[in-house]
Parts: C-alpha cells; structure tokens; sequence
C-alpha cells in the first residue's frame, strides 16, 4: 500500500463511506478505487486527485499534501540524470538494481536522508 492510498482509506474511515459509495461519486469502479488504496494501480491523474480533494473537500495544504501524496506513488519512476555529475548516474543505477533488495532499516535511513534534502531545498 502507498501512503497515498493509507490517506484516502483514513479519509474515507473519517468521514464514513465505504469505497463502492466513493467509487460510484468519482465515476470508477470500485475495484480500480480498491486497486488504488492498495498500491495496484500506478499514480492517478491530477484530475482524478483534484476530484478525490473535492470530495473530501480538502483545501489548502491537505489538498497539496494528497496531491504530493499522488505523484510520490507512481509504481514505475524514471530518473534522468543527464547534465549532472557521473555520481548522480552511478547512484540512480545502484538505486534501480539494489532497491528490492535494500532492507526495511536500510529503506528507512535511505528515505531519511533523501526527505530531509527535499525539505531544505525550495
């Protein structure tokens, strides 16, 4: 599961509605919303998040914080690495060939140094 789908499962706990009711308001199936909430189905489309904001009615930085939610649970990520330095090449790789190999501890520190560095850049 992605930590976009963990939010709308706690929004829809929060306001009560089971998935086929939601579904059945955004215009999907219930099984493209439940293959969503579980990480099965890649990051939806802007207009599908804005859709999913307007039915919680979300505004202001929960509606940007879905939305960061949405783009950060795409399944297949690209990097492109070209203009920047050989190290940046040789990391994205190491990246791609070790990641389903890397442990929950090592996912953790990983994902430590790389939140606070998009924290402190603008």
């Amino acid at each position: 599961m992605t930590d976009f789908g963990t939010k709308i499962r706690q929004l829809r706990a929060k306001k009560g509605v089971k998935q086929a009711e939601m579904a059945e308001h955004l215009g999907v199936t219930p099984a493209y919303l439940s293959a969503l909430e579980h990480g099965k189905k890649g990051a939806p489309t802007w207009s599908m998040t804005q859709k999913i904001v307007q039915y919680f009615g979300l505004i202001w930085d929960d509606a940007e914080n879905l939305q960061s939610l949405a783009q950060l649970s795409r399944r297949r990520v690209a990097v492109d690495t070209s203009g920047l330095d050989a190290k940046a090449t040789l990391a994205a790789n190491l990246m791609a060939r070790r990641i389903g190999h890397l442990t929950e501890d090592e996912l953790d520190r990983l994902l430590k140094v790389l939140e606070s560095d998009v924290e402190t850049k603008p």
